[in-house]
């Protein structure tokens, strides 16, 4: 029986036979002791493996690193949580100063965790651009500075990306259709070709699903400029 049939048809074994590692998995992220009778923090991990248990498929690399990621986020996202609320109750000092550096703990834990999955987009968009002949630095090159610029690049690669001809023309040329482009936003060809490469980048970036914290970078103003 391999990994994914046993997910499906041995679930409670497999999840017994591994909670020594959402336990440590835990630990790893409260940096205390926990016990499985009192503490949300474990019930929290458990339906967190549970969760990987469900939507693990093969393509996403080895279970328990992904398991990982889904537990710590999980735990973070309840930290969130408890933070947020108005009034804390704190039995003595030290109860009041396990919290502050647990709540530090947690927000540099979810700095690192974004730094990580902001570098693995980079490097996977890295490797997309390549098919298309840019490189990181041609992107940097040629990225507008100016504000209207940019917001008009994104407002055309908004009404690209909901052209399905024109996402397929450009993932299957690897290049824009720059005509089909210009009547369908009326920009004019010199300012598309122009700004080619930064908006096929932008293109790429609002069409996938792997990119989400790039997608945060682009600061998109929806207007009624098209191009000049």
């Amino acid at each position: 029986m391999n990994l994914k049939e046993r997910l499906n048809n041995d679930r409670n074994n497999f999840i017994e036979d591994n909670k020594n590692f959402i336990y440590t998995t835990t630990y790893n992220v409260c940096k205390r002791r926990l016990q499985w009778e009192n503490d949300d923090e474990l019930s929290i991990a458990m339906i967190a493996f549970n969760n990987a248990c469900n939507s693990y498929e093969e393509n996403r690399g080895n279970f328990f690193s992904y398991a990982r990621v889904l537990i710590k986020n999980s735990l973070i996202n309840y930290f969130k949580k408890i933070s947020n609320k108005t009034y804390l109750m704190f039995s003595d000092d030290d109860d009041a100063t396990q919290y502050i550096e647990l709540k530090k703990s947690m927000d540099n834990y979810e700095t690192q965790v974004e730094n990580e999955k902001r570098a693995e987009e980079i490097k996977l968009f890295s490797q997309e651009l390549l098919k298309y002949k840019i490189t990181i630095k041609d992107l940097i090159k040629s990225s507008p500075s100016h504000k209207d610029t940019k917001n008009s690049l994104l407002n055309i690669a908004i009404k690209c990306s909901a052209n399905e001809d024109i996402i397929s023309y450009i993932k299957a040329k690897k290049m824009l259709p720059i005509k089909q482009i210009c009547m369908a936003t009326e920009a004019k060809v010199k300012f598309i070709e122009k700004w080619r490469r930064y908006l096929i980048c932008i293109i790429l970036i609002m069409n996938s699903d792997d990119y989400i914290y790039l997608r945060s970078y682009l600061n998109i103003e929806v207007g009624d400029e098209s191009g000049k």
